[in-house]
């Protein structure tokens, strides 16, 4: 639902060309791509109950529908990134873009559920090969005087569409089918093609060294383990043996990941990142924050159309307040992070966001919308408004500019990992209401504003 939330460091992070020439085109491909997956993301959630009834899908099963796809999407980012330095940004957004819309087509076709995750495990390659070529694109066409007004216009866009994703995913699924959520793919992919003819191709010329396509594989075994067990514990009512194996395996890959990413010579993930603590302490409530945002709000349309017996329409349109918030509030937030630092208002933040949580524990069967779900998306939009701007400039201003890039991609890569994780583990408790899964992501979201407080305290050295 929710756009990157470091994605202007891919754009700073990225050296341009002394004369950029399309660059309209550059831009409109740029925001048309981004808007494709962003649409898709947060259209696919509202359309999941109906396609849940339509394929005889349990709940965890329904899960997978989109684990599957944040599972490449997580894995496969910064290597997406680092194979459009090397062998062309133009050519490897276009074949992320190529393989994203034949996936959509074959989601939109798909008979079985098994075909439609299968398909949905190729829209995230491709979106992995799409979404960051789309920002390398900007920062590759623009120079450095016009590259912020190109940024301002690629947030502005892409901040309305990631708005108008559940509704556009809600009016489709209600005068026409699920499978318009992924067609609508279809047209947006070709305006893509139609405006790349325009765009330039570039390349980074210092980009060397293999792609840490081992640490990609074992980023992905590890975040996949982990998400078959929260999903397997769920459909079964308890941790089964089989959970626990998946468990033991998820954390045995995740630290071999760790391993290699020390002993590479050019690891997708450098840990030397991590030596700032303001570096650690913003990553670390960036995956609290989003486990927290996306596994309790992958639930609401299920609690919206199942239970409260809203349209496809009205669930869609039920968050519109909260995401208006966000982008209406991402700027001045932005701007008092620049001025006073980012502690103060990632917790407080947090904090507020915990309480939008609590709002929803129980808004009650049959109540007013104005009353229940209303003020808790306000409350729930304006903490996360607060946030969402603060985690940028915090991430980007813990390292050097020329690794702007690399810790733009490392904070994406640990929101949707927080996001894959959230919807797999918050779901353990979605059998005993929605109420339990918002306790647990104000709990989450609490957690958050604690880690930011504590480990965004700026050390002695790096006052110096």
């Amino acid at each position: 639902m929710l756009r990157e939330p470091c994605s202007e460091g891919v754009i700073r992070g990225t050296k341009a060309p002394a004369a950029a020439r399309g660059q309209r085109a550059v831009l409109s491909a740029a925001i048309v791509g981004s808007s494709m997956v962003f649409i898709d993301g947060s259209a696919v959630n509202v359309a999941l109950p109906i396609l849940q009834r339509e394929l005889h899908a349990s709940l965890a099963q329904a899960q997978w529908v989109v684990e599957a796809y944040a599972l490449l999407f997580a894995a496969l980012l910064l290597v997406g990134g680092s194979l459009g330095d090397r062998y062309g940004r133009r050519l490897v957004f276009g074949y992320g873009t190529l393989i994203f819309v034949l996936a959509s087509i074959v989601c939109a076709l798909s008979a079985t559920l098994a075909t439609l995750i299968a398909a949905r495990v190729l829209q995230g390659i491709g979106a992995a090969l799409l979404a960051p070529g789309s920002l390398a694109l900007i920062g590759a066409g623009f120079g450095v005087s016009a590259r912020g007004r190109a940024i301002g216009v690629w947030s502005a866009a892409t901040a309305v569409t990631s708005s108008l994703g559940p509704l556009i995913g809600g009016i489709l699924v209600q005068t026409l089918s699920w499978r318009w959520v992924f067609a609508l793919n279809v047209p947006l992919a070709v305006v893509v093609f139609v405006l790349l003819r325009s765009v330039e191709e570039s390349k980074d010329a210092e980009a060397r060294g293999a792609l840490d396509w081992s640490g990609a594989l074992l980023a992905a075994l590890g975040l996949g383990a982990l998400t078959y067990a929260a999903l397997d514990a769920q459909s079964a009512g308890h941790a089964t043996p089989t959970a626990w194996i998946g468990v033991t395996a998820g954390v045995l890959a995740l630290a071999a990941f760790i391993v290699r990413e020390r002993v590479a010579r050019y690891p997708m993930m450098p840990l030397e990142t991590f030596a700032s603590g303001i570096f650690r302490g913003t990553n670390v409530a960036t995956l609290l924050l989003y486990a927290a945002l996306s596994g309790a709000l992958y639930f609401v349309p299920f609690e919206l159309i199942n239970q409260q017996h809203y349209s496809a329409t009205a669930a869609g349109a039920a968050l519109l307040p909260m995401v208006v918030l966000i982008a209406l509030l991402s700027r001045p937030a932005g701007a008092v992070s620049d001025r006073y630092g980012a502690r103060l208002p990632l917790t407080a933040g947090a904090l507020i966001a915990g309480l939008g949580f609590l709002l929803f524990v129980e808004p009650g069967i049959g109540k007013d919308y104005w009353l229940t779900f209303f003020p808790a998306a306000c409350v729930l939009g304006l903490g996360m408004g607060i946030v969402v701007a603060p985690l940028t400039t915090t991430v980007l201003g813990a390292v050097s500019p020329e690794h702007a890039g690399i810790a733009s991609g490392i904070n994406n890569t640990v929101a949707r990992a927080g996001g894959l994780l959230g919807i797999a583990v918050l779901g353990l408790g979605y059998t005993a209401g929605l109420h339990t899964i918002m306790l647990a992501a104000a709990a989450l979201a609490a957690a958050a504003a604690a880690a930011s407080w504590v480990m965004l305290r700026p050390a002695p050295a790096e006052h110096a």
